[in-house]
């Protein structure tokens, strides 16, 4: 796939209606409209809450794809790459698209947790993790989801999510800026027939990704949990690709990721569409670095704290307010942090550390909006792309 094309297309294709990470229902629905004149779309039922859950449905092909994303709601990069795809699919004048849309059939749900999404939380409106329900189906959601594939049984299945910050491809200083995984389908972690095709898939889309982030593709942990979505599928015998968006530099808004989710669907799908895959290329998945966990957000590195010579992390968490996503800087961890890396870094050169708001300690757990190495004041406000 030619990343040259890639970038073009995204250019073209990219849904400017959304943005950053705070991506609910309200911002999909009217993208309905005029997608409705292309896409086939259904009503599968409501969320806990009595939120809608939609299947947009598209192509004629023999190949059946299911598609699904933020099953946790405050997982939304993927959700505005799925836009930008369906605007290049739509697009009858494009030969990809053409090609795709002869040999594959998509289901699409957009946003399973329409109730997590509106409250930009991992849980449903229960408090459930639905990725952590698929085999009791609990849930409203679960159920559908489990009706979907039951009533169309997929050939592949996508399994869409973000991850945090703090992760690193391999035990390296390079962010896993896009991670995957064919999950396993029992404690053995057995390579299957189908975990071998999805595998194959993967080290395609690593293959075009290497191209733009080099080093910084990452391959989730494959430990099983017969409760989690994709470990069922991969039981059941469907080859199933989890995708991880996860940190680009500078990137929180997860705009720079998008692209290369973008790229990496775009890739998947048209080799799924051209190939005849059966996994023999498997074993180049393994060349995909497993994640690590080497990254905090912040490290002050070299300062004076209580007289000792330490690092300091910080790492931001994530809060709803006012529609938007507010990033609150908080300290996790005092220690030599020699072996970890920070997205960004701020050399204290053994100065004397203090929080700005002088009340407020500088232990972990404690917020730190500003700060002063002897009288040189920093801030650790959020550095967007």
């Amino acid at each position: 796939m030619n990343i040259k094309n890639l970038s073009g297309w995204f250019d073209i294709y990219k849904e400017p209606s959304l943005s950053g990470r705070y991506i609910h229902l309200e911002h999909i629905l009217p993208l309905f409209d005029t997608l409705s004149i292309h896409v086939e779309i259904e009503l599968l039922g409501t969320s806990e809450n009595n939120a809608p859950i939609h299947l947009l449905k598209l192509g004629t092909g023999k190949k059946k794809l299911l598609f699904w994303s933020q099953m946790h709601g405050n997982e939304s990069t993927t959700t505005k790459a799925v836009f930008d795809f369906l605007n290049m699919l739509i697009d009858d004048t494009n030969e990809i698209s053409q090609g795709i849309l002869a040999s594959c059939t998509l289901y699409i749900i957009p946003i399973l947790s329409p109730d997590g999404a509106k409250a930009y939380t991992r849980l449903n409106y229960n408090q459930i993790d639905l990725n952590r329900d698929a085999q009791n189906k609990t849930q409203k959601e679960s159920i559908l989801l489990r009706d979907i594939i039951d009533r169309f049984q997929p050939n592949y299945a996508f399994n869409l999510h973000g991850q945090r910050t703090i992760f690193s491809a391999g035990e390296t200083k390079y962010p896993a800026t896009v991670s995957f995984l064919s999950p396993a389908g029992d404690k053995e972690r057995t390579i299957t027939p189908c975990r071998k095709i999805a595998m194959e898939i993967i080290a395609e889309m690593n293959t075009v990704l290497q191209q733009v982030i080099p080093n910084s593709v990452g391959r989730y942990d494959d430990g099983f949990n017969i409760n989690c979505i994709g470990d069922t599928l991969s039981d059941m015998g469907i080859p199933t690709i989890l995708f991880e968006a996860g940190h680009y530099k500078d990137d929180y808004d997860r705009e720079k990721t998008r692209v290369f989710i973008f790229y990496a669907l775009v890739a998947a799908v048209d080799y799924i569409s051209e190939k005849n895959i059966v996994g023999n290329l498997y074993e180049n998945y393994f060349e995909i670095p497993e994640n690590g966990k080497c990254f905090y957000d912040i490290i002050i590195r070299d300062v004076m704290l209580d007289k000792k010579n330490v690092d300091i992390a910080i790492q931001y968490t994530e809060e709803l307010s006012e529609n938007d996503i507010k990033f609150i800087p908080k300290i996790v961890k005092i220690a030599d942090l020699g072996n970890f890396y920070g997205h960004r870094e701020i050399i204290g050169n053994k100065r004397v550390i203090q929080n700005e708001n002088v009340t407020v300690e500088v232990v972990p757990d404690n917020e730190m909006l500003k700060f002063y190495l002897n009288d040189e004041l920093f801030s650790t406000e959020l550095r967007k792309s």
